[in-house]
């Protein structure tokens, strides 16, 4: 089901969403943008649509990464990408119960706390089942931009599927609102 409305704010995985993924990357060196990534966002912003990155980081938790190296690629995609009105990260690895991993619904209903918007007017961006999983746990739109790891059963699931960035954004923004 698609909205009428444009969302207050729209939140995005960061590993195959924004930037390609490199398994537990501490090095900013190693960020390089998905293709369009920074068009789509320029797009959100000029809309007046805040913009964040909610993001599982269990290297952290692992020992593989530290959180300083973890908030350097992320000042890095920052540098990158435009600024981000939110970047919340779990640190936690996937059995430490907490409840900001996705795919339940801490990082969106804490970042759309942040805000000050309610979930319901949030849309999530990912490319996996577990970003789809956190948006509906939290109330939130779900638009799964899948990869070459996203599972057929994780796109067949998902409640929408674009078939890239500017496809989801575009997806979220009426065209009366182009500019």
């Amino acid at each position: 089901m698609t909205s009428t409305t444009h969302p207050h704010a729209v939140l995005f995985d960061r590993d195959d969403t924004l930037i390609e993924n490199v398994p537990y990357n501490g090095d900013p060196a190693a960020v390089v943008p998905m293709p369009h990534a920074r068009a789509a966002l320029d797009r959100l912003r000029e809309a007046g649509v805040k913009v964040g990155i909610v993001t599982n980081q269990s290297g952290v938790a692992r020992g593989i990464i530290t959180a300083d190296q973890m908030t350097a690629v992320n000042r890095r995609v920052e540098d990158l990408l435009g600024p981000f009105d939110v970047v919340l990260a779990c640190v936690h690895g996937p059995d430490d119960a907490c409840s900001c991993r996705k795919p339940l619904p801490g990082l969106i209903t804490s970042a759309a706390a942040q805000l000050n918007v309610a979930p319901e007017q949030v849309a999530v961006i990912g490319d996996i089942g577990s970003d789809m999983d956190a948006a509906a746990a939290a109330a939130a739109r779900g638009i799964l931009v899948p990869t070459d790891v996203t599972l057929p059963g994780e796109i067949e699931a998902a409640p929408e599927v674009a078939a890239d960035l500017v496809d989801a954004v575009a997806r979220l923004l009426p065209e009366r609102e182009v500019s």
